[in-house]
């Protein structure tokens, strides 16, 4: 492979502490190296930000993302971001590209990529809708990815827990990564995809699941503590109870605190909570629920174990999707909305609704507010990663305004300025000063995501680094973030230059070429020891015999599925 140097470039790179620096970045065969020959292709950067490829690790870009689409035809004419996204008609190197919120899989890739992102992490594998996933995997180009298994309502995660068997537990947890090919454990509202084959749902960490007898707190414990007797490179991944309900801020902060006693021998958070601004509500009901940003970060601030990632709203059309069934219920009835429901059989609930978000509505406006609030008020950017669970917040082609708000609070108060007045007693964002350095957003886009995941590879510029660099048409000593708003948007819209595993793929916001990307996934089965895999395992035949629609033998993800992928297996188990 040619050799590379960028030159010239203003260098954010948070993990090897690079702050506004000029750097050079020499990359050989996919990797960042300590230098090149004299023959090495170079690309000036003209004083432009250098930063490592954006990584995000949380998304929705395979599976529920299916149903969507069928929900939504009209997604499908939805121009992305009009005048910033360039053109998108289909080219002899581009496939057609079409959606918005729910767009096709070369859209999927092909528009990240032109914002200087080169990994995602999907959210939310269900299990028997693992091969499909990887197959879509494989049709989305330019990025690396990797996806994370639901396991929070799973009936033998449930059993094994209930029956006080951690080793069975943790020999379930290997296997079913195996299974699906996944890359860590995600939890979503606990206990309560359970509970909702019988219409119900869980309010509080301590409520019993039916026919199980095991709570949400233990649920969340038992998995951290498999997770790190297994060693995995990413901590468990939670999505919390009631999210979307007036008055969850408790919940959310009960289960911070219970993951308090949970210890890692890693360098990370024991727990991810996922989307916060969807769990951070005081209050009783829709009337006078208020941002709860504040207790949540105080509550960060002072504990470690934790890391989050924001939730952002975006005004405009979304759509919501997710394994929390009864939320999607409630949205479709609070809204009046299109609905998808669907039980996962032995595994979990899922549903989809499309709906808006409208700058003139005093819910919606506070909702906003709340995940800005959250950035800002968190002080350390290792922390906090940049989403808008996307779609659920809105299509993450509008991340260049979120993250260009978090550096202007001028900006921030003239939105504010024409919120409703009911909006206005209810959150603190008006009161907030801070504005965020391109350092900071380098953290939260880059190094703190790819930290969160484990990835060791990703999200920085350091020797041994993958060659995977976004460089944007901005000067930072030219621009202002505090009052060119409008420039910083512009820019991270579309990168100058997109580097995936050391060949160019973007160059002025358009695609130039498109390599196959690489899917994570992590073994940790082959540490197990037998006695207990052929435990577990036994158990694991009759309830494929018993309940299943399908056999065991056909439920696995194969070789065949996986072409390129990246196998990670954990040193301890």
């Amino acid at each position: 492979m040619a050799e590379m140097i960028i030159k010239n470039g203003v260098v954010y790179d948070p993990k090897n502490g690079i702050n506004g620096e000029k750097n050079e970045i020499c990359i050989k065969d996919g990797k960042i190296v300590e230098n090149v020959g004299s023959g090495a292709t170079i690309i000036d950067a003209g004083g432009c930000i250098v930063m490592p490829g954006g990584v995000d690790g949380h998304t929705h870009c395979a599976g529920k993302i299916n149903t969507g689409r069928i929900m939504s035809p009209h997604d499908m004419r939805y121009k992305p971001i009009p005048g910033l996204s360039g053109e998108e008609t289909r080219t002899k190197l581009l496939r057609p590209q079409v959606g918005y919120n729910t767009p096709n899989t070369y859209a999927i890739g092909y528009r990240y990529s032109k914002l200087g992102y080169t990994f995602v992490a999907e959210a939310a594998i269900t299990p028997m809708t693992a091969r499909h996933t990887h197959e879509e995997f494989n049709e989305i180009p330019i990025l690396d990815k990797l996806g994370l298994t639901l396991m929070g309502s799973n009936w033998q995660v449930m059993e094994c827990i209930r029956d006080g068997d951690p080793d069975k537990l943790k020999a379930y947890v290997a296997w079913l990564l195996l299974a699906t090919r996944g890359y860590g454990v995600k939890i979503v509202n606990p206990g309560g995809g359970s509970n909702w084959t019988w219409g119900k749902n869980v309010e509080s960490i301590d409520d019993k699941v039916t026919d199980f007898d095991v709570t949400p707190a233990q649920i969340l414990t038992g998995l951290a503590e498999a997770n790190e007797a297994l060693d995995l490179p990413h901590s468990i991944h939670v999505h919390c109870n009631n999210l979307g309900v007036p008055g969850n801020l408790s919940t959310t902060l009960d289960t911070m605190k219970l993951l308090e006693k949970v210890k890692t021998r890693r360098d990370r958070q024991v727990m991810h909570v996922t989307h916060v601004q969807f769990n951070a509500y005081t209050g009783t009901s829709w009337m006078d629920f208020a941002s709860g940003a504040p207790d949540i970060a105080n509550y960060i601030n002072k504990h470690d174990h934790i890391t989050f990632d924001m939730g952002q709203v975006i005004f405009g059309p979304a759509m919501t999707m997710t394994a929390d069934g009864p939320t999607e219920y409630r949205n479709a009835r609070m809204f009046d909305a299109k609905w998808s429901n669907y039980d996962e059989e032995l595994e979990d609930a899922a549903g989809v609704v499309p709906l808006n978000y409208l700058s003139n509505h005093f819910a919606h406006t506070t909702m906003w507010s709340i995940g800005l609030e959250l950035a800002l008020l968190v002080k350390d950017p290792w922390k906090v990663m940049f989403t808008t669970d996307n779609p659920n917040g809105g299509a993450f082609v509008n991340y260049p305004e979120g993250q260009a708000l978090l550096m202007s609070d001028k900006k921030r108060q003239e939105i504010i300025s024409g919120f409703p007045d009911m909006t206005m007693d209810r959150i603190n964002i008006q009161n907030i000063d801070r504005e965020l350095d391109w350092n900071e957003i380098a953290t939260m886009t880059r190094a703190m995501s790819a930290k969160m995941l484990g990835l060791e590879e990703k999200g920085h510029l350091g020797v041994g680094a993958d060659a995977d660099v976004a460089i944007y048409d901005i000067k930072p000593d030219k621009v202002d973030p505090s009052v060119e708003h409008e420039k910083v948007k512009k820019a991270l819209s579309f990168a100058k230059y997109t580097i995936k595993g050391g060949e160019v793929v973007v160059r002025d916001g358009e695609i130039t070429a498109t390599p196959k990307g690489k899917v994570y996934w992590v073994n940790a089965y082959n540490a197990v020891p037998q006695a207990e895999k052929d435990r577990m395992m036994a158990d694991l035949k009759e309830k494929f015999d018993k309940y299943y629609s399908i056999q065991l033998s056909n439920y696995m993800v194969e070789d065949v599925y996986m072409p390129g992928a990246v196998e990670v297996r954990p040193e301890v188990a």
